[in-house]
Parts: structure tokens; C-alpha cells; sequence
């Protein structure tokens, strides 16, 4: 294939995504409420804790006149490209897929098969931990004063606090990729553990937007817990690439 096939190839790929989020976020508008709705249940539920326990009343607001015009679009934006993300990921695959080796593709697909669930579990974490580390912040809130929150400063630290728990779930399955193609061994792996765990809880305590103790503890416990699965699964696999190492010495 030519450069200018590449460069067409590209072209009507990213011509497909366009389409396909433009429709979801044609989507997205339609059910601008229920998104809308779904975004703030981590906020309500935390600001009906803080007015049982300490007479906060938070409201979310907008500031400007077309705020909420703009706040409208980005939502639907956003809802555009989580929908439109089967279109988009296989127009990626799709386009990379024939340049790689067939053992390439395999692992490749397996990343993408583990990726995904790791990635949404993370995000469903975060999403169950918002109410708490929203209400923990807000809680700081001297007597007498009370909290406008604008409505996009909350939508940007719910996305960020999402994003960064998908991503850190993804982190072990990285390292177990790592070790398959055998650039990071096991053993290696139980040596540095101390210091892993320690990164581990620096990186989830200077990445969770909140910063508080339970959100970084809540990100944390679980990246530990996948670690340490990755590390089993690393022993496995070189225990497994001794075997076969072996068996063709003994060939």
C-alpha cells in the first residue's frame, strides 16, 4: 500500500468516527437530562449526608448566561464519544491491525478483550467512591459559609476522577503484557514490591483530583490487589517459559 492509499485509508477512518460521534452526540442531546441526572448522584447523595450531619446546603449553578448552552453541548459531546467507542476503537484496530505480526495481533486482542472490563470497572470504583470524597471535601466548609459549586468545575473533576481510576486499573495488565514478551520478569517483580506498593500509593494519592484519604486509599487497595494478580500470573508464565526452554534442550 502507498503512502497516499495510507493517507486515504486515514482519512475515511477518521471520517467514520466523526460520523459515528457526531450521531451519539446527536444522542447525547436527546438525553441531556438523564445524563445530567446521572452525573449529579454522586453530589446529591453526598450533599444529603452533609445536610443531615452539618447543615451544608451545596447547590450546583452555572455563572455565566450561556453556560448552560455550552455545559448542554459538552455533555452531549462527551456522551457522543463514550457511545460512538465500538466505532472508534475498531476504525483504530482496523487501521493498525495490518501492519502487525500475526503474534502481534494477538496480543493485541487480548489486550483489548482485558482492557475494556478493567477500564469500565475502574470508572464504576470511582464512580462509587464520588459521594464519599465529595462529601469529605465539602465538609471543610467553614460555619456560615456555604458552596455554589459550578456545574462544569463538577463535570471536570467527576471526568478526571473517572479517568484516572480506569487508567490505573489498566497498569497491572500492562505489566502482565510486559512480562509476555518477557521484558519484565517475575522475579523482578518480587524484588521491587516494597517499593511498587510505595509508588503505588504516592501515584494514588498525587492522581486522584479529591486528594483525600478515602479516595486515595480506595484507588490504591485495588491497584495493589491487581498487582499482586499480575505478579501470580507473571510466576506462572515463567514458570511456563522454563518448561517449554527446557523441553527444547532436552529435543
Amino acid at each position: 500500500m502507498t503512502l497516499r492509499e495510507h493517507i486515504t485509508e486515514l482519512r475515511n477512518r477518521l471520517l467514520k468516527c466523526v460520523i459515528a460521534i457526531v450521531l451519539g452526540a446527536i444522542v447525547g442531546w436527546i438525553f441531556y437530562n438523564q445524563a445530567l441526572d446521572f452525573l449529579k448522584a454522586p453530589f446529591e447523595s453526598s450533599v444529603q449526608q452533609l445536610a443531615a450531619d452539618k447543615n451544608l446546603k451545596p447547590i450546583l449553578t452555572f455563572t455565566g448566561v450561556g453556560d448552560a448552552l455550552t455545559f448542554r453541548i459538552k455533555i452531549s459531546a462527551l456522551f457522543g464519544l463514550v457511545l460512538a467507542s465500538p466505532v472508534w476503537l475498531y476504525q483504530l484496530w482496523a487501521f493498525i491491525a495490518p501492519g502487525l505480526h500475526r503474534n502481534e495481533r494477538r496480543w493485541a486482542m487480548l489486550f483489548s478483550a482485558i482492557a475494556t472490563p478493567l477500564f469500565v470497572g475502574g470508572m464504576a470504583v470511582a464512580y462509587w467512591t464520588l459521594p464519599k470524597g465529595l462529601a469529605i471535601l465539602i465538609s471543610f466548609t467553614p460555619i456560615d459559609v456555604q458552596n455554589l459549586i459550578t456545574l462544569p468545575l463538577y463535570l471536570d473533576f467527576v471526568i478526571r476522577t473517572m479517568l484516572v481510576f480506569g487508567i490505573a486499573f489498566l497498569i497491572p495488565l500492562v505489566v502482565v503484557l510486559l512480562n509476555m514478551v518477557g521484558v519484565v520478569p517475575a522475579a523482578a517483580l518480587a524484588k521491587f514490591r516494597p517499593y511498587i506498593i510505595l509508588v503505588i500509593f504516592v501515584f494514588a494519592a498525587v492522581a486522584t483530583p479529591s486528594g483525600d484519604p478515602f479516595t486515595m486509599c480506595l484507588l490504591a487497595i485495588p491497584m495493589c490487589l491487581l498487582f499482586f494478580a499480575a505478579e501470580v500470573i507473571a510466576r506462572i508464565n515463567d514458570r511456563r517459559r522454563a518448561r517449554n526452554a527446557e523441553q527444547l534442550l532436552d529435543d
